[in-house]
């Protein structure tokens, strides 16, 4: 299963379950009333395959374009190791501190903060998340993310939504 399939299962999930409240069981013997499909969900569902799509394309042709091999992570993401560190591999829920920049596709400087969180633990975003336990200490990567691996549809007060992105990390 491609990344952006399993977003868009992810979000086929939670559109449809949050769309209608359940209403009371119906007697068997009468006849049940047709399901309501919420068009507008429908619409957004098949709006977000395409941006997903799109981002996967868009990205894997610039990381073909880059002068340096990146490979393919796990969920969308192209990742180059600029620098290996030379300390132990990260453990789950070990507690670890990151150096990110996160920049657009074109520079642009959105982000640059260091944060300290838990490996494994949904504290950053999914395209560093993923991968931390194939990392060590003193690492350096930088990272060519999809927005829904990255800070995805609502973005944050520096990152705009929707937005591919590049993120700069050294793992301390």
């Amino acid at each position: 299963m491609t990344a952006g399939n399993y977003i868009t299962c992810c979000l086929v999930a939670v559109l449809l379950a949050g769309c209608t409240a359940k209403g009371p069981q119906r007697p068997s013997h009468r006849k049940s009333q047709p399901v309501q499909v919420d068009s507008t969900a429908l619409a957004l569902l098949a709006l977000n395959q395409q941006l997903t799509e799109r981002a996967d394309e868009l990205l894997a042709r610039l990381a073909q374009e880059q002068n340096e091999p990146y490979a393919l992570y796990e969920r969308g993401t192209w990742a180059h190791r600029d620098a290996a560190g030379e300390g132990e591999t990260l453990r789950e829920g070990e507690e670890c501190t990151i150096h990110m920049r996160v920049l657009s596709l074109d520079g642009r400087l959105y982000l640059d903060a260091e944060q300290t969180a838990h490996v494994g633990k949904y504290e950053l975003p999914a395209a560093i998340d993923a991968n931390l336990t194939e990392w060590q200490h003193g690492d350096r990567w930088t990272l060519l993310a999809p927005w829904y691996a990255a800070f995805g549809i609502k973005g944050t007060g520096q990152v705009p939504p929707y937005e591919n992105v590049r993120i700069e990390l050294t793992i301390q």
